[in-house]
């Protein structure tokens, strides 16, 4: 059986709402992605150099990035002479198993769910560029781990952005949870200390804690992360348990170089994407897995507070390549 039969059959198998959720929230990517392929494959009887060539063109303008697009096409190449396929339809099903492959062999292991220390409470350390939506992240995984019984503080650390605290008190007025926060222009380990005196006597089992997204360097950056990191580490030694980078999904290629740079400051546990239903440029996730080793742990499908899901290759894959048949 090939992968996207193994697909269409799997997500039989999941739940209503998660399926619609992945196949509406790559519309566009899927639009720009498996359309195009499926297109393309009605214009050629057989495979040639030609149609590889304009294969090569559909998965880089995905942003699926240059480098792993070059390793499925080879290998895809080298598979179809191997197994003797010239149809241009069972070539579209050799590349999706190429992604797939690529994905679960990078990098890190894949995990998704925090897990939880039992002995303290569980720091999370939230990093981003402005604008990619890490404060509005911050509320929905305070959102979904609140829904799953958890007691959660906010530590508002970003306090060179003018407004990022006043917006991270709106979400905690509107969750009920509990926040800390400076003034504008505070040294962000003085606030990250205030949070985790507070997280220490307070029996909380979730502190998420947002940063500056935006310093004058990259060596600012990491002086910066260090010096949050190195407070969180003087109340709980093993801290931060997860540092999440927000990526939003529209940025593309500049989210890969996000990635990249918060990867050599910070030690990233998993990435979030966000905006993911608003790009037609899907690949990027199979970019930063292939370029950082990193897993992307939540995706973003949507604006409401339950948008946000973890990350699952096989829907993923589903819903760019698939959608509804």
């Amino acid at each position: 059986m090939g992968l996207l039969a193994f697909l269409k059959q799997k997500m039989t198998g999941k739940s209503k709402a998660v399926k619609e959720k992945y196949v509406v929230g790559l519309a566009k990517s899927r639009a720009n992605f498996s359309s195009r392929l499926n297109i393309l494959s009605t214009r050629y009887s057989r495979i040639n150099d030609q149609y590889f060539q304009e294969v090569e063109d559909i998965l880089i303008e995905a942003d699926i990035g240059i480098k792993l697009v070059d390793d499925i096409i080879t290998a895809t190449k080298a598979a179809s002479v191997e197994q003797g396929i010239s149809d241009p339809k069972l070539i579209n099903e050799m590349l999706v198993d190429k992604m797939f492959i690529g994905y679960v062999q990078s990098g890190k292991d894949i995990k998704i769910e925090i897990t939880f220390n039992r002995e303290r409470p569980t720091i999370a350390l939230i990093v981003g560029v402005n604008g990619g939506g890490k404060t509005t992240t911050i509320a929905k995984l305070a959102y979904r781990y609140q829904a799953q019984g958890k007691r959660v503080l906010l530590v508002a650390g970003d306090t060179f952005r003018a407004g990022a605290q006043e917006q991270l008190q709106v979400w905690a007025t509107r969750l009920n949870c509990d926040i800390v926060k400076g003034n504008d222009g505070e040294d962000p380990s003085a606030v990250t200390y205030r949070g985790m005196d507070i997280a220490q006597k307070g029996h909380y089992d979730l502190v998420i804690v947002d940063t500056a997204g935006r310093l004058q360097s990259k060596a600012n950056l990491m002086a910066e992360l260090s010096k949050v990191r190195r407070t969180i580490a003087r109340f709980f030694e093993t801290a931060p348990d997860e540092v999440f980078l927000v990526i939003d999904a529209t940025t593309g290629q500049n989210g890969v170089f996000q990635a990249q740079a918060f990867a050599e400051a910070t030690g990233l546990t998993g990435v979030i994407i966000t905006k993911m239903d608003g790009t037609s440029k899907g690949g990027i996730i199979l970019a930063i897995r292939d370029q950082i080793g990193i897993p992307v742990r939540f995706i973003g499908l949507g604006e409401k507070l339950t948008d946000l899901d973890e990350f699952d290759i096989e829907s993923y894959l589903y819903g760019l390549c698939i959608g509804e048949d």
